[in-house]
């Protein structure tokens, strides 16, 4: 497309909230909102092509927040918390043997007892039902690819991306332009490193004062095993093996209905070694003896993988800006130690949509929501992540056992003392892009080959996550400097993009020219890894056209 060709006017639709993101956060705001108020006019935007088709995560939930938004769901038929926790186990592996930790001696907010095990896609299929009886109106397959604003600076909307654009930047022949979805406030739930929230975040400089947020990378398989081998409610989480003390990082094993287990992997992103792969390592996990013979006869039948927020309590940025607020992981509101943020994400949805609710009954609109930036604190989303903000720091500090130690000490004198310690509030330091160390002082990794039954290679995996993309479309991995990849992340990180990608988009092939970065985006699953990992920060996830990318199935 020419620097001169003028793009067709948008078409615009007004609502009183607009909400970008149809996970549990922006569910939860839009039936709330509806709930205050069944007059509101509310429009939830979803990139994937279904409510749930994005959506990947453990899950084991605590059901605080279903609770109150929905109070007599346990009641009704058809919701999706089938599987109840029935048993908690705590193990820490070594090379060759496993040690389970006494539950006793585990904090009590560790406790899972009264928690369910789901598919967090299938509560927010679920979700997005409620939302409609109520009159909220979603539109899948619809990403928010930017942010409008009035003349005084505030958010009024966001606009939709154009569709049927070329991949040289040309409009083809189903060339559609985006729609401009105007609101008195717009809600910002995307998830973890969501590519509109870090432009406000950016723009508002919202992180000014907070610590970096910070990530790990959580990979998911889906296994039907064994009826013998299955337990019904078993939750069962680990650290150690295959990951060195210094390296952050665990596991978990849940057991839900129809004896399926999800078991996954979770990988802190500021580890240092350029040679590691989370996605490999991931595999060698399975291979541990105390792990391996759970899916010794099962089938394996879902993958995927998605950027998890763990900054926690000290890397909030402030959640309100003027015409709009964040939610859910958009503002980081995960609960590290516990691998649980869908609760917070729900409670930050109903929070958030309680003071919008008041601000349109009173006559305002494009204003700062500060009341909700003042509350969240002193809520049960506050309180949640107050007891846990050392857990992060301490362990990358001071490493898997020192940190992991002191870090359940922490908790349990928060628990004791309602939010106090004595070791006060640790920092996080540098983000994870800058903890990349060079690669002359590490020594490349040998991976085992995948033996197809029990581990498996990127590109088998990331075909079991339905993942889907026009080829004749734009990147939407955009390198900012071609030559900054070569000299840096090639010549002195040794490529790291080709191992911490879990699906296979980014390699380097020697041509008779010398090294060429090849971007592979129809493998893309979403997980913003590389947006976050980059040694320089040089490559932006940016979203495809709606509706692309996986299909996540019970995920």
């Amino acid at each position: 497309m020419s620097e001169t060709t003028e793009l067709p006017e948008r078409e615009s639709m007004e609502f009183d909230v607009v909400i970008v993101g149809g996970g549990p956060a922006g569910l939860s705001a839009a039936i709330r909102l509806k709930q205050i108020n069944p007059e509101l006019s509310v429009v939830v935007l979803e990139k994937g092509g279904e409510i749930g088709a994005h959506i990947l995560s453990g899950a084991v939930v605590d059901p605080i927040g279903v609770d109150k938004l929905l109070p007599g769901w346990r009641d009704e038929d058809g919701h999706p918390f089938k599987t109840p926790v029935t048993a908690d186990h705590f193990l820490v592996l070594g090379p060759s043997g496993s040690l389970r930790l006494p539950n006793f001696a585990m904090p009590p907010l560790m406790n899972n007892h009264g928690n369910f095990i789901v598919s967090l896609g299938n509560v927010c299929r679920w979700l997005g039902t409620k939302a409609e009886e109520l009159g909220v109106e979603i539109y899948p397959g619809f990403a928010g690819s930017e942010v409008l604003y009035n003349e005084n600076g505030a958010v009024v909307g966001v606009a939709t991306g154009d569709m049927g654009i070329e991949k040289d930047g040309s409009h083809g022949p189903a060339y559609t332009r985006g729609m401009a979805l105007l609101g008195k406030y717009t809600l910002i739930a995307e998830g973890a490193r969501g590519s509109l929230a870090k432009q406000l975040i950016n723009k508002f400089q919202l992180d000014e004062g907070k610590e970096p947020a910070k990530y790990g990378i959580g990979l998911k398989e889906l296994w039907q095993v064994d009826p013998a081998k299955h337990k019904l409610g078993l939750v069962q989480h680990s650290f150690g093996w295959p990951l060195d003390m210094k390296t952050g990082g665990g596991s978990f094993l849940y057991h839900l209905e129809d004896n399926t287990v999800a078991v996954g992997f979770v990988m802190h992103l500021n580890y240092k070694n350029p040679y590691l792969s989370p996605f490999e390592e991931f595999q060698r996990f399975k291979t541990h003896p105390a792990i391996r013979g759970i899916f010794e006869g099962g089938k394996r039948l879902g993958y995927g993988a998605r950027a998890i927020t763990e900054g926690g309590w000290q890397s909030v940025p402030k959640l309100s800006f003027p015409g709009g607020a964040l939610l859910g992981c958009s503002a980081g509101f995960v609960n590290v130690p516990r691998i649980k943020g869908s609760h917070n994400a729900m409670l930050s949805g109903m929070l958030a949509a309680e003071h919008v609710a008041e601000a349109i009954a009173a006559g305002r609109n494009n204003d700062e929501l500060v009341a909700y930036e003042n509350a969240w604190r002193s809520s049960e989303i506050g309180k949640d992540l107050k007891r846990v903000r050392n857990v992060k720091p301490m362990w990358s500090k001071l490493g898997t056992i020192g940190g992991v130690m002191l870090g359940g000490i922490d908790m349990w004198l928060n628990t004791i003392f309602g939010g106090w310690s004595p070791f006060g509030t640790w920092k996080h330091g540098k983000n994870d892009a800058a903890s990349l160390e060079p690669a002359s002082k590490y020594a490349p990794i040998a991976y085992p080959k995948a033996d197809g039954v029990l581990t498996f290679d990127r590109l088998s995996s990331v075909f079991l996550s339905n993942t889907n993309h026009e080829e004749n479309e734009p990147v939407h991995l955009i390198v900012k400097d071609m030559g900054l990849q070569k000299s840096s992340e090639l010549d002195v990180y040794s490529g790291p993009s080709a191992r911490y990608c879990p699906a296979g988009v980014y390699e380097w092939v020697e041509e008779t020219t010398g090294p060429k970065f090849v971007i592979n985006a129809q493998n893309c699953v979403h997980c913003k890894t590389c947006d976050i990992k980059d040694p320089n920060q040089n490559i932006n996830w940016v979203p495809p056209q709606g509706g692309e990318g996986p299909v996540y199935q019970n995920m």
